[in-house]
């Protein structure tokens, strides 16, 4: 019994000894090693969710490579005669801190989705392919197309100058209030069989 009391003793002392100011390390010391520690910490976070961010990454697994990116590969957003490339994580990804959190989180799913091999080939990608889709959809939707807004906007366009078909349908857009993918599905990838007239919007 006193052998488990000076146990229980000696790990107080050490909680106690943790909690108490150090005699021999001066609080200024103290100050500038967390500080320190936090610019580290919060370099290296930093640096972890923009890697999570490039084309590289995205397409690091074969269920994304051999699918949705060789049809991207085919789109205007990949090759197009201004130059100007959108990778996965700019329609994807939003770039203000705090969706982009919560977008984040959002994408545990699909590390679950890799360990249960949920679309780990053409046919079972092909099978969830229409799910897939409308839960992008819903999520661009609610976000009234904010990653595409990153680079497209009404106020910006010149319908003036646009093929006919596309003034009149954004011209429409403007006055309906409506958003990007409400007319934009597939614009990137192949639409998934199935679609409904209210997937077509």
């Amino acid at each position: 019994m006193a052998g488990s009391g000076g146990s229980n003793e000696g790990n107080g002392g050490w909680w106690q000894r943790a909690r108490s100011p150090s005699a021999t390390i001066s609080i200024l010391t103290l100050v500038v090693a967390g500080f320190a520690a936090g610019i580290l910490f919060w370099g290296g976070f930093n640096t972890i969710v923009e890697a999570t961010n490039t084309e590289s990454f995205c397409i690091s697994c074969h269920e994304m490579r051999d699918n949705v990116y060789a049809e991207y590969k085919n789109t205007i957003h990949y090759t197009n005669r201004t130059g100007v490339r959108a990778v996965c994580s700019d329609c994807h990804v939003p770039r203000d801190w705090t969706h982009k959190m919560m977008r984040k989180v959002q994408a545990t799913k699909e590390l679950y989705g890799k360990v249960m091999g949920t679309i780990d080939t053409k046919e079972k990608f092909e099978a969830k392919r229409l799910e897939l889709a409308r839960h992008e959809w819903a999520r661009m939707k609610a976000a009234d197309s904010r990653e595409c807004r990153t680079c497209h906007t009404f106020e910006s366009m010149n319908t003036e100058v646009q093929k006919p078909r596309a003034k009149k349908a954004h011209e429409l857009g403007v006055r309906d209030k409506q958003t990007c993918i409400d007319c934009h599905k597939g614009i990137a990838h192949k639409k998934p069989q199935g679609m409904t007239e209210a997937d077509e919007g």
